[in-house]
């Protein structure tokens, strides 16, 4: 059984059930009972809703800009597939390896300045990408994939917290900001680096200004700050729990991917006779619609006994989707970006609801996140890497089909484990 803290206030402790789906914001701030329960009155709130989503537009560019331009830039500097695999991978392993870093900071320094000053390393990630050739390349990479997780995880819990009351709403603009971000730059890298004179460092370097603009509107919250007193809650037993670890490995195969379509879906488009321009407006379509799925799949997930059905079926769309702009006629390919948006979209969302779903209390969940995030995109970066590995070896993308298969399959068993009705078994204390 699972022990709840000792707290009798704490009214985070009582289990979440499906139609409390809206509070799906967790705060990944390790677990302070007094933010939690604290409501701060906001005197400029527009400015703060202004600044996240400001913040959360830029959470995904620095990824989904390089794919559009990955030929280019590989041909410029000389990149075998299995390098660019490589280039597209050490982002998504630094989301997993630097989330567990931001609770850490955001007890030290607090979360609104920490975002501050990693939206400014972001910003010379991104110059560092742009201007100083292959070393370059990779340096920017890492710095940018290490921001971005540590934002990624900070962004939801300050949500939470300063807008309690609508955490629902916010859910969804967050969500959208997200979307945004990543189909905006899928779009316009590549008409931006032929405006700046078929420059792709210019092309890649443009996405320094939003991050500036990010850091400008949110500079009065990190001014501002929180002060409370964390007081942190320490659960036990969550990598020996097998539920836990199925939510994980859900959370990390459908993110792998995710992160194969950011990286190598424009370059496998081009290989079939797209433009480099049309096959990043394509990705950018598939990017936009999945919106939908991200706000509905969660929606009608929670209307069942389980999640197992929704799961089944979200995956095999986005299946589906993928195979078919690896093999159908080239035709097709814009429904079946679309299939494979609505596909992804929710089987993003639905890792994010069983976090929730699976935990009694808000202590678990926190935590359940933290693993889930970290190990969990930490795995999604292989996806990438054998890609590139697999396109290095046999010189197309034919047997591509198989990596697809094989994380689908692997990803489907994973959440019929997860889409059960249970709770991890754990407990939480106190420290």
């Amino acid at each position: 059984m699972t022990t709840k803290a000792p707290t009798a206030s704490d009214t985070r402790n009582k289990p979440v059930h499906p139609h409390d789906i809206d509070e799906l914001l967790i705060d990944c701030e390790a677990d302070d009972n007094q933010v939690q329960q604290a409501h701060p009155v906001l005197k400029r709130p527009w400015l703060l809703l202004l600044g996240l989503v400001f913040v959360a537009l830029n959470l995904r560019p620095a990824l989904s800009s390089m794919a559009p331009l990955l030929s280019e830039v590989s041909s410029g500097l000389g990149l075998s597939a299995a390098r660019a695999g490589l280039l597209t991978t050490l982002p998504v392993l630094c989301l997993g390896l630097f989330a567990p870093l931001a609770p850490i900071l955001a007890r030290r320094f607090g979360s609104e300045r920490v975002v501050l000053g990693v939206l400014l390393v972001l910003a010379s990630g991104i110059v560092v990408r742009s201007l100083f050739g292959e070393a370059g390349l990779f340096a920017g990479s890492i710095l940018a994939g290490a921001c971005i997780g540590i934002i990624g995880v900070l962004l939801p819990g300050i949500v939470k917290r300063d807008f309690a009351k609508q955490a629902g709403a916010m859910t969804g603009v967050y969500t959208m900001a997200l979307c945004l971000g990543a189909a905006v730059a899928a779009g316009a890298t590549v008409p931006l680096s032929h405006v700046f004179g078929d420059s792709w460092q210019m092309g890649l370097g443009f996405w320094i200004v939003p991050a500036i603009l990010a850091a400008i509107f949110w500079f009065p919250q990190a001014r501002q700050g929180h002060g409370l007193h964390q007081a942190a809650y320490r659960v036990r037993g969550l990598f020996r729990d097998p539920l836990a670890w199925q939510v994980t490995l859900y959370m990390g195969l459908q993110s792998s991917l995710a992160y194969i379509v950011f990286g190598w879906l424009p370059s496998i488009l081009i290989s079939r006779g797209l433009t480099p321009v049309d096959a990043g407006l394509l990705l950018s379509g598939s990017i936009m619609v999945q919106l939908i799925s991200s706000l509905s799949a969660p929606w009608l997930a929670t209307r069942g006994k389980d999640q197992r059905l929704s799961i089944v079926i979200v995956m095999a769309l986005t299946l589906t989707g993928l195979f078919g702009c690896l093999y159908a006629p080239i035709e097709g390919l814009w429904g079946w970006a679309i299939v494979l948006g609505l596909g992804q979209g929710g089987t993003f969302s639905l890792a994010l609801t069983l976090i929730v779903l699976r935990s009694r209390d808000s202590h678990v969940a926190a935590n359940l996140s933290s693993m889930a995030q970290g190990v969990g995109y930490t795995l999604a970066s292989m996806g990438p890497f054998a890609v590139g590995i697999v396109h290095d070896v046999t010189g197309g993308w034919s047997a591509l089909g198989w990596i697809f298969g094989v994380i689908g399959v692997a990803a489907t068993l994973a959440g019929l484990g997860a889409g059960r009705s249970l709770y991890v078994q754990v407990t939480s204390e106190k420290l």
